[in-house]
């Protein structure tokens, strides 16, 4: 099979499992998390469980975005597996520096690379990243009368026009550039919707991603939270009195995102046992008709876990993967070296 033109590339707050992301040919560039000093890069050499422990013991645990070196290391790996330009997809630039490191990087990348900040978190970026993986490794194959054709005017009509001649001489085939696989990342993170429930805020209140007045809201009033992903931060969507009335509120708002979207993708996180996660995706399962193995059900993460703490729950709802690619110019590629 020939190499696609595009690679992508993203980090691992992405939570894809990595057999998902070795199947999609999706590269994942690790965090760093710190336990009482000690650096372990996620998913590498520290397990969510590993983490959990750490923090159940009161153990000091820090993370920090991978240095510039780490995204550098990742293009040229791409470059060298044959890849002619590559998107890179992070976490929202409002709660790391990560995506600062990949533009970094980016400029010094032997082929050109578009960085896109996806203004989210967990399987929000996940799904982003997944879309444009398996977009990237589509051929181009256009269907006769294609309403781009018109759209994009008389070049349009000749690129795809070439697309088509191409596919039935059983030429080489056609990939969907870089531009285009960016826009199809940077769609499906807008489509999402993240929605977190956890056991204390504290640990959200310490690390700097929520402020002491919102983390008031459990640790003195009692209530339990639900945050939300909301331009790129985490915020306190609703109040909920207890837990089990804030499951309920998740699944709620889960299912209403749902009913107004055709086709989507679904995914339950968690941090330490999975068996609430289980039983929250088969209720969305049978309330939506899906086979339950379409609902997703993966570990956060050491990073996320790291920050939020234990007893984490959370609800992604995305679209379904397009079936064409929108340009995203938002960010010019980095020119590379030639």
């Amino acid at each position: 099979m020939p190499t696609p033109r595009v690679a992508v590339v993203t980090d691992s707050t992405c939570a894809v499992p990595p057999a998902l992301a070795r199947d999609a040919g999706l590269h994942v560039v690790p965090l760093d998390v710190s336990i009482d000093g000690a650096w372990y890069a996620e998913g590498v050499d520290v397990t969510p469980d590993q983490l959990l422990r750490a923090l159940e013991r009161g153990a000091k645990v820090t993370t920090s975005q991978p240095p510039p070196s780490a995204f550098a290391a990742a293009y040229e790996r791409a470059a060298a597996a044959g890849a002619h330009e590559i998107v890179s997809v992070h976490l929202s630039g409002e709660m790391s520096g990560t995506v600062r490191s990949a533009r970094t990087a980016a400029t010094v990348s032997p082929v050109p690379v578009r960085v896109v900040d996806s203004r989210t978190a967990a399987l929000g970026l996940g799904f982003a990243a997944l879309a444009a993986a398996r977009y990237a490794a589509t051929p181009l194959d256009p269907a006769p009368g294609d309403p781009a054709d018109v759209e994009d005017g008389v070049g349009g009509a000749v690129r795809r026009w070439v697309t088509r001649a191409v596919h039935r001489g059983a030429a080489a085939p056609v990939w969907p550039d870089a531009a285009q696989v960016a826009g199809v990342a940077a769609a499906a993170a807008e489509s999402s919707r993240v929605w977190f429930l956890v056991d204390s805020l504290e640990h959200l209140r310490r690390g700097g991603r929520l402020g002491t007045a919102a983390a008031a809201l459990g640790t003195v009033l009692g209530l339990r939270p639900i945050l939300a992903v909301q331009d790129g931060r985490l915020v306190v969507g609703e109040k909920v009195r207890t837990r089990r009335a804030a499951r309920e509120r998740l699944e709620q708002l889960a299912l209403a995102e749902l009913a107004d979207r055709p086709s989507a993708r679904v995914a339950v996180h968690h941090v330490g046992p999975p068996d609430v996660a289980a039983e929250l995706a088969a209720h969305l399962a049978a309330a939506t008709g899906v086979r339950p193995a379409d609902v997703l059900v993966a570990d956060a993460g050491a990073v996320l876990a790291a920050h939020v703490g234990p007893g984490l729950l959370a609800v992604v709802v995305a679209d379904g993967e397009p079936a064409a690619p929108a340009p995203h110019d938002d960010e010019a590629a980095a020119p590379g070296r030639r």
